[in-house]
């Protein structure tokens, strides 16, 4: 059985959707941040001492990061479903884009969060760095994505798991009309049965939603 410790409106998100998708049999804890701080409770660091999320046990080890569960998991239940074969040429792309969903886009995208929760509107290297880069970094996207229906080999793979919360932050914050591309790319995502059970998973388990 695979226990997934998931905190709302987090990064859990991708491993949710990513176990609705493969099938096997899991348990869900749920976490709520706090209302105040908008951090995860305290509760969490007796599962992983960061005390993040999304953390999951299986076979009796906890195992923290969600890239590295996205990775485990698929390789553990849908290696030639949800991945490329190592020896294919998409294979690189794939681990790129893994990569890139974690490191290169959530920088701007997590600064531009952070700025404004600290109400830091006047910081002019800030507000340049976050503007070119988040320019640069989702017209690259839009690029990739123009005519697929999947970033990798337009089959679905790991790397649409890890690119999906990049996608709901942008969607929340209403810049997906920016870049066609990326919006339909999106759509379709959303689509998807397994992506649809997930997201209403995650609203039953959010305390901070109105009923």
């Amino acid at each position: 059985m695979i226990r997934l410790h998931h905190l709302n409106q987090s990064r859990s998100l991708r491993i949710l959707w990513l176990l609705e998708e493969l099938g096997e049999p899991y348990e869900i804890i749920s976490y709520q941040r706090d209302p105040k701080t908008n951090l995860a409770p305290d509760s969490l660091k007796k599962i992983h001492p960061l005390g993040k999320s999304p953390v999951v046990e299986i076979d009796g080890e906890v195992i923290s990061e969600s890239g590295a569960i996205i990775e485990l998991l698929i390789e553990r239940f849908a290696p030639k479903r949800l991945r490329p074969a190592p020896e294919s040429a998409n294979y690189g792309h794939y681990l790129q884009w893994i990569s890139f969903a974690e490191s290169s886009l959530m920088v701007p995208l997590l600064l531009e969060l952070f700025t404004k929760k600290a109400g830091i509107s006047d910081n002019e290297f800030l507000n340049s760095y976050i503007s070119k880069e988040k320019s640069k970094l989702l017209s690259y996207l839009d690029n990739a994505v123009d005519g697929k229906s999947y970033i990798v080999g337009n089959k679905l793979s790991g790397a649409d798991f890890m690119l999906s919360f990049d996608l709901i932050m942008l969607a929340k914050r209403d810049e997906l009309d920016d870049y066609p591309n990326i919006k339909q790319y999106a759509l379709q995502l959303a689509s998807l049965d397994s992506y649809q059970r997930a997201m209403r998973l995650e609203d039953n388990h959010d305390e901070s939603r109105p009923s």
